[in-house]
């Protein structure tokens, strides 16, 4: 195992504890940075960049049928494989707001498409609730079970403000453990179920949740009432029978006291590191463990840790996530005199499979830019076709020879996105080619002389119908596909036209008249004798 210091570029301010690092499509995502996003990035989730040992963030976009994802810090987070339909996401649900309000929706975040540059495009869903509703919380976790050929949620644990009636202007902002229920959540349809176990006596917090199968394994936690960590091992076991699902929960002796861990998993199976986290108040847990779930149970063994340095040694607070594939990444506070500019220091944590090297290279596919001088996406003024899927790999490649400029990602109009075209084109979607630049203001279209007749093509970014846009479009022989697109068609391309420039005069148009009084004779007689 290694342990690397990263240099932060502009943006160590947005790491903040309680943020969530999230694995999709090959790309690790920030989630849940501490106050509301800026321009620069309005969804509030940004793509991770190391390399080099420098970390980068890049703002991510929403597709426009996605709903508003509130940047929420300590949330439940469980990632769901793909499977059949479905694609790879991740399930939200709780946490703080920036408001310090606590969120009760659960979300869907999951890929919507890429772009030809490789940009990532995220796709956010709230879920319906029905049922037993879990309250809004935060500290809790999320797990993902599978049964009888069917996939459920499963949410323990997590804090949340008194209830109404109990709160007073001392205890207004005071938290408590939730009641120890075991929520099952049905993903298909959002029913919500809520189990009381015996063996499941006090409310947790902060710990881990390992699942594989129908089983999931409750590690470590806080209890608020006794302020307490014990070193508690839960194993719910969750049967999703065709009528009511079974669960069963069993008290296993090999726990950890442990409280805000971090659990990367090493590789596709269900092996893990875990590391981080506290064993008691401002005492770090410096030891690591090495968690193996298998069809027998769990196992867990020490594991040799890295060699901390003195500024993670002396730090009292440290936080982090995984970032896959026996990664992690460890951040703690800066402090100096005087005080440094960064205001954590980040630290890349490597662990080596037994029985191989190191089997990871850093290296995300979402290029990274400056985060005050981003654009969003919705900003471009330019299309971006004609090119073959070859060259998009060598531009996307980290290898050698790459000429791929991170300043001219800044620039949205050299990029785009690809065009839509009707179900009968017969003509290749990576052929068209534009004459001109595309305007925001105009819906962006090619004309498809293919078949009988022609239609008109538009760009992905305009979600308008076909009818509107060949009634939009009319008189307008802007593009043309590379086979039909001749000297006669160019001929026909309509010129731009110059607006004249508006000349303001030097004087004014429209001067006041003067102010006329109307007095009476003897008014007159009365102000001539007065000025004689």
């Amino acid at each position: 195992m290694s342990l690397q210091p990263l240099s932060a570029v502009n943006c160590s301010s947005l790491l903040q504890p309680g943020c969530s690092l999230l694995q999709l499509d090959g790309d690790t995502l920030l989630f849940g940075q501490k106050g509301w996003p800026k321009r620069s990035c309005p969804t509030g989730i940004f793509g991770v960049r190391i390399k080099n040992n420098e970390f980068k963030l890049r703002p991510i976009t929403f597709s426009n049928n996605s709903c508003y994802l509130p940047p929420l810090r300590c949330p439940a987070v469980a990632r769901m494989e793909p499977r059949d339909d479905s694609p790879e996401g991740y399930l939200i649900h709780g946490g703080r707001t920036p408001n310090n309000e606590l969120s009760p929706a659960l979300y869907v975040l999951s890929v919507d498409s890429r772009g030809c540059n490789r940009k990532l495009t995220l796709r956010c869903e709230e879920k319906e609730l029905v049922g037993e509703v879990p309250s809004a919380r935060y500290g809790h976790t999320a797990s993902v079970v599978h049964s009888r050929g069917k996939r459920a949620c499963v949410l323990f644990g997590g804090r949340s403000y008194r209830p109404p009636g109990q709160r007073t202007t001392e205890t207004w902002n005071s938290v408590v453990d939730c009641p120890p229920q075991v929520f099952l959540v049905d993903l298909e349809y959002g029913c919500c179920s809520a189990h009381y176990l015996p063996e499941l006596t006090d409310g947790q917090s902060f710990h881990l949740a390992l699942s594989r199968g129908d089983s999931v394994y409750l590690l470590g936690g806080h209890t608020l009432s006794s302020d307490s960590r014990p070193p508690r091992l839960y194993r719910l076991r969750v049967e999703l029978l065709l009528g009511s699902p079974k669960l069963s929960c069993e008290v296993l002796d090999n726990g950890l006291s442990i409280t805000s861990a971090i659990a990367t998993r090493l590789d596709s199976g269900h092996e893990y590191v875990i590391l981080g986290g506290y064993q008691a108040d401002q005492q770090k847990q410096l030891q690591c463990c090495s968690v193996v779930l298998d069809e027998t149970g769990i196992h867990i063994d020490p594991r040799e840790a890295p060699a901390w340095n003195g500024e993670i040694s002396g730090s009292r607070v440290w936080f982090g996530g995984s970032l896959g594939k026996g990664h992690a990444l460890i951040a703690v506070p800066a402090e100096g005199n005087p005080a440094p500019a960064d205001a954590f220091y980040l630290y890349q944590v490597s662990f080596k499979q037994e029985g191989g090297g190191e089997e990871f290279t850093q290296g995300y596919s979402q290029e990274s830019t400056d985060m005050e001088d981003s654009t969003p996406l919705e900003d471009s003024e330019e299309l971006y076709f004609g090119r073959d899927p070859h060259e998009l790999e060598m531009l996307a490649s980290d290898g050698e020879g790459d000429t791929y400029n991170e300043e001219d990602e800044e620039d949205e109009s050299q990029t785009g996105y690809w065009i839509r075209c009707c179900s009968g084109c017969q003509v290749d979607g990576n052929t068209w080619e534009p004459f001109y630049s595309t305007e925001l203001t105009r819906p962006a279209m090619i004309f498809c002389s293919k078949g009988e007749e022609g239609h008109w093509v538009h760009a992905q970014c305009m979600e308008l119908p076909e009818p509107i846009l060949v009634r939009l479009s009319q008189n307008n022989s802007k593009y043309f596909c590379p086979d039909h697109a001749g000297q006669g068609r160019q001929e026909r391309t309509p010129p731009r036209q110059e607006m004249p420039v508006k000349r303001t005069p030097m004087k004014t148009l429209h001067r006041k008249a003067p102010v006329k009084l109307n007095m009476t004779p003897a008014k007159k007689s009365f102000l001539r004798r007065l000025f004689d």
